[in-house]
């Protein structure tokens, strides 16, 4: 990645950033606590979660030793779920939003990932609290095609464990609002943000999406219908 590069992605991040904090800014102390498109997040539990996208290994060690009952947690899921819900119960959220804020213009990221991470947590958190609430938060098409690329590119390292893993294998996903195209087989087409949520497993994005393997993929993550009683 060239050095304009990151520093258009890192604008991306900020942008993204300040918007949040303006959604945030305006939520009713009941709208913290909805569930999210994250599942078993809570709204508060999410942004908890964008106050620890600049952690070095030492800040991770202290919080698990603050926090010892976080390592109980099955699997790095549990561990990333837990640590937000740690943060949530720690802070008001007035203070939640004042890191998040905080954070605007800061290059520090995450240990053991890269920025591109930073990137798609941004994006795809501040739609985890959006949508869910019907609140608009639009996901800039340059930046989403960049972390809809990384997504992709990783979609079966370590990196893709945090997501539930949707059958997209056999898929054409085809952005509609930018030049982005990954993929073959029944064509599944949306803004890129929507391609994103689904690549991060929010089958919620299928709402906005459209196209043969949409229809697909509807159908094979429908409920089954639950049997009669009796």
């Amino acid at each position: 990645m060239t050095a304009a590069e990151l520093d258009a992605l890192w604008q991306g991040v900020d942008d993204q950033r300040e918007r949040t904090v303006a959604l945030l800014e305006g939520l009713a102390p009941e709208q913290w606590d909805t569930p999210s498109l994250c599942e078993g997040w809570t709204v508060r539990d999410v942004a908890a979660h964008l106050t620890l996208q600049a952690q070095t290994l030492g800040d991770l060690l202290a919080l698990l030793a603050r926090h010892p009952r976080t390592w109980r947690h099955p699997g790095l899921n549990g561990t990333i779920r837990e640590s937000a819900r740690v943060v949530a119960a720690e802070l008001t959220t007035d203070e939640v939003v004042t890191r998040i804020r905080a954070g605007i213009g800061s290059r520090r990221y995450n240990a053991f990932v890269t920025p591109l991470e930073t990137l798609t947590d941004a994006l795809v958190h501040g739609q985890d609290v959006a949508v869910p609430l019907g609140l608009p938060l639009d996901l800039r098409p340059g930046p989403g095609a960049l972390a809809a690329t990384r997504r992709w590119d990783t979609r079966r390292s370590w990196l893709a464990s945090v997501n539930r893993r949707l059958p997209l294998d056999g898929h054409r996903l085809r952005a509609t609002d930018v030049e982005w195209v990954r993929g073959d087989g029944p064509e599944v087409a949306g803004p890129v943000g929507a391609l994103l949520l689904l690549l991060t497993g929010r089958p919620a994005a299928l709402d906005r999406l459209a196209g043969d393997g949409a229809e697909a993929l509807r159908a094979r993550l429908r409920p089954a219908p639950s049997a009669p009683a009796g």
